[in-house]
């Protein structure tokens, strides 16, 4: 904390400089208007214009051109002018050169202490002081940290970061209770997350004794429906239909949790379980690389939108266990009609191949700026549910059109 307040007292330091500089120049600044104004002959030279003018009426008056009254009505107009341009010319005095110096004190404490005040409202300092006490515990033990942030709790509940720290601390040694306090307080902090309300569904699960409870049910089925393949729930599904010998649900979930994580560990665990699965089921746990053959072509009244060297993409979904991409193969528009390989060496990654899929949807889209990401203009065409335990080369028909948004 000291660094902070030393490097806020400095920058104010510096803004009142910045301040205070002009003021210090002030006496220079008016002797030198002084003398500006002091040297100032343009009310000599518009009395010396008056003056050449006047004797011009008068000229005019002796040679009989204009008569006294004509006379008298120039000279009073003469005399106008010249008193309005003194007065336009004439500038406000000068105030005196320390006059309003009091108003920096002033000032330079109101805002030292609003700021004092807005980052005490508005300021992580809470934030701030969690992340030193949570550096201070990295090296004692397990009991000492949790029982240091169970009393930051204590002392300010309504800081989601301290619930963040405790949690999986409660989780990763089987306090499930607590591990289920600390949700809730994220819950009535951040709101009903499907993201936590699936955390607070396994912790009750796994409290529960792996038992689907009515509680536990009614948590996946409220995050299911905002968020149908929220992973921690998916991965909770999937174990309760292991352990109930329910293999082939437990392989749907468990696959649908696989789309939606990257992390490797993670990834790898899950693909563990589905092997587990399927050899419960009497399959192979590593099935032979699936294969599919697919005839694409191009709906004749769609010919000549796009030119022969655009790009057209074949990609596969498993149509039961998320969205991620299964496979994706290329080829050109000119070489169509033509049948297209997809494999497990079309995957593009090895957490999603096409062996982990018993259905998939397939996508066509040719693109004319050769980009993987849909465009206006650009042709498509799509199969779903296409299973991969047929011998059949199933067939795409390019017949749509992305359209503009």
């Amino acid at each position: 904390m000291t660094p902070l307040w030393i490097g806020i007292g400095l920058l104010t330091l510096l803004a009142l400089a910045l301040v205070a500089w002009p003021l210090r120049r002030a006496a220079t600044l008016r002797e030198a208007q002084l003398a500006f104004e002091s040297k100032d002959t343009h009310n000599s030279e518009n009395v010396a214009i008056y003056r050449q003018r006047l004797r011009s009426l008068e000229a005019e008056l002796a040679a009989g051109e204009i008569d006294q009254q004509r006379f008298a009505q120039d000279r009073l107009e003469l005399e106008r002018r010249l008193l309005e341009d003194a007065e336009a010319k004439r500038g406000r005095a000068l105030a005196a050169p320390n006059a309003g110096r009091w108003l920096l004190p002033v000032v330079a404490l109101g805002v030292i202490v609003a700021g004092g005040a807005l980052y005490d409202h508005f300021g992580a300092r809470e934030d701030l002081a969690l992340y030193r006490l949570v550096q201070s515990l990295e090296h004692l033990p397990p009991e000492t940290q949790q029982a240091a942030l169970e009393a930051e709790a204590e002392r300010q509940p309504d800081n989601p970061d301290v619930w963040l720290e405790l949690f999986p601390r409660y989780r990763d040694s089987g306090d499930y209770a607590k591990a289920a306090e600390a949700i809730e307080a994220l819950i009535r902090l951040e709101g009903r997350e499907p993201t936590l309300l699936a955390q607070l569904a396994q912790v009750k699960f796994f409290a529960a004794d792996r038992t689907l409870t009515d509680d536990v049910r009614a948590l996946v089925d409220e995050t299911l429906a905002r968020e149908p393949g929220q992973p921690v729930v998916n991965n909770l599904l999937g174990v309760e239909a292991f352990e109930h010998a329910r293999y082939e649900q437990a392989i749907g979930y468990w696959r649908k949790a696989l789309a939606s994580y990257d992390e490797p560990k993670t990834v790898e665990a899950l693909q563990q379980a589905v092997a587990a699965a399927q050899q419960r089921l009497g399959q192979d746990a590593a099935p032979a690389a699936a294969a599919l053959r697919v005839q694409v072509t191009l709906d004749p009244r769609l010919a000549g939108r796009l030119p022969s060297d655009a790009s057209v993409f074949l990609v596969a979904r498993d149509s039961d266990g998320g969205r991620a991409p299964l496979a994706v193969t290329r080829t050109t528009l000119g070489a169509l009609p033509q049948t297209l390989a997809i494999n497990d060496d079309s995957a593009m990654t090895d957490a999603a191949t096409l062996s982990q899929a018993t259905r998939v949807d397939l996508l066509v889209r040719v693109s004319a700026s050769g980009q993987a990401k849909p465009q206006p203009g650009d042709l498509y065409g799509r199969l779903d549910t296409v299973s991969l335990d047929d011998d059949a080369s199933p067939t795409v028909v390019i017949d749509h059109v992305v359209p503009a948004p």
